[in-house]
């Protein structure tokens, strides 16, 4: 393979050779919680998590899903009327309730007109037989992408980050979905504390050894009010946050060693500003896309180049 044009696989274009169409995510808040909260596996979540960073204003918990599905895309439908839409369930862990509850919410979902398909995001310890065998038959009914949160290949972070599983875990969850024919995604941070760069390279060789349909990345970011946060005050020497350049640098290199099969969502959040401690780029999203995709022309340069399978 060369360069060519390609850069790498980008999720709306994927999403564009399966439906025909443009297609949008609408945030669901199906009112879950995480086993990471109420003392299942423990208490006050993963240390740097706040729901409220990734909350768009048209999502409002209290309304019933299939009200969140229609108000969504009312925001959407006046600039783009042809488009279609994929219920997004991902506040908190959208698998972790009893499997009636959870039927119920994605089905009155997908009811909703325009909506040609579900994205779960949830966590590989909560993916219990019963409920995958359901997704598998809900799978050949409509388009189903169950999103993992995997966040980091290295057991010594995902317990420093109090994530309440090892990367076993995730590794055993992504192989049983996709034995089922389920389209799977994962979600990684890049920069978690005590992650340089060669443990990050060597996190992108481990990862495209598994199943995956899709990728998200992206930068740790310090929220106000999260424990991490109260760490970082602590003790800023322990945190490498990444400078913009270093970043791009990074995930350049990063997506080099990706399997090139992968569909890559997100390289990087965006959280409100009143939330943000640090990193603060002054960057819309695909503002920082934009550098990346120059960035790996500068470079000539794609996902996969250095790819060994």
């Amino acid at each position: 393979m060369s360069s060519g044009d390609f850069l790498y696989n980008e999720f709306g274009s994927y999403l564009q050779r399966l439906f025909g169409c443009k297609v949008q995510k609408i945030t669901i808040d199906g009112g879950f919680t995480c086993p990471n909260r109420d003392g299942t596996k423990g208490r006050g979540g993963c240390t740097y998590c706040d729901n409220r960073t990734f909350s768009p204003a048209y999502c409002h918990k209290h309304l019933p899903v299939a009200e969140q599905m229609r108000t969504g895309i009312a925001f959407f439908a006046r600039k783009y009327p042809q488009m279609r839409y994929l219920a997004y369930f991902q506040a908190y862990t959208n698998t972790y309730d009893s499997l009636e509850n959870l039927k119920r919410r994605y089905e009155e979902a997908i009811a909703v007109e325009g909506c040609v398909g579900i994205v779960i995001g949830t966590r590989p310890d909560c993916m219990p037989g019963e409920l995958l065998g359901y997704l598998k038959e809900l799978s050949a009914r409509t388009f189903v992408l169950v999103e993992y949160g995997i966040e980091s290949t290295s057991d010594k972070t995902l317990i420093r980050i109090n994530r309440g599983h090892d990367y076993a875990c995730a590794v055993d969850a992504v192989k049983r979905t996709a034995a089922c024919g389920i389209s799977v995604g994962a979600h990684i941070i890049l920069g978690l504390p005590g992650e340089g760069r060669e443990e990050l390279m060597r996190q992108a060789a481990e990862l495209s050894k598994l199943p995956l349909t899709t990728l998200k990345l992206h930068q740790l970011q310090l929220i106000r009010g999260t424990r991490m946060a109260e760490e970082y005050e602590a003790s800023p020497a322990d945190f490498s946050l990444f400078s913009l350049y270093d970043y791009i640098e990074t995930v350049v290199d990063y997506v080099e060693r990706l399997n090139p099969s992968f569909v890559l969502e997100r390289f990087a959040s965006q959280s409100p500003k009143e939330l943000l401690i640090a990193p603060d780029w002054g960057l819309k999203n695909h503002e920082l896309v934009e550098k990346i995709k120059r960035r790996m022309r500068e470079r000539n340069t794609w996902q996969g180049r250095i790819f060994n399978d």
